[in-house]
């Protein structure tokens, strides 16, 4: 399941939505992560840009890979501006053994850093700055790809 919100993400009720959901399901292990905005180079927030067709098609083949080893994973993430001490990322994967629920939530969010086709900006002073010395480039993205010559 993957979710998009406009601005800042509602951490307890998104996390209690999913937990209702899959209660019920056998899972042993409830792994979540949750990313907030720190405050660092006088940053007031940031703003997300997303692609969601490449994204969703990056997450679906993260679905196949969890259900090939008996988990299933869900993200949220947000479109447009949080702001210091808000979340714009959750993720979380059910597991029927924890092992497997700590072992994916690992690479999941490690390869969501990487690979995910999200644009970051900082929010400084009213404006709306591309964050290129924190961004990471896409593989394959040709024109896009920080450092391609």
């Amino acid at each position: 399941m993957l979710s998009l919100y406009d601005g800042a993400l509602n951490v307890s009720s998104i996390l209690a939505q999913w937990y209702e959901e899959e209660a019920q399901s056998n899972y042993g292990a409830y792994i979540p992560f949750v990313g907030t905005v720190r405050s660092e180079d006088g940053i007031e927030g940031l703003s997300f840009d997303i692609y969601e067709p490449i994204l969703e098609s990056w997450f679906s083949e993260w679905e196949q890979k969890a259900k090939e080893r008996g988990a299933i994973v869900k993200m949220a993430h947000s479109r447009g501006d949080v702001m210091l001490h808000e979340s714009s990322y959750i993720a979380a994967v059910f597991s029927p053994k924890r092992r497997v629920a700590l072992e994916l939530i690992d690479e999941f969010v490690e390869d969501f850093k990487a690979s995910a086709p999200i644009w970051k900006y900082d929010l400084k002073d009213g404006k709306r700055i591309y964050a290129l010395e924190r961004s990471t480039a896409i593989s394959g993205s040709g024109l896009l790809a920080k450092g391609d010559k």
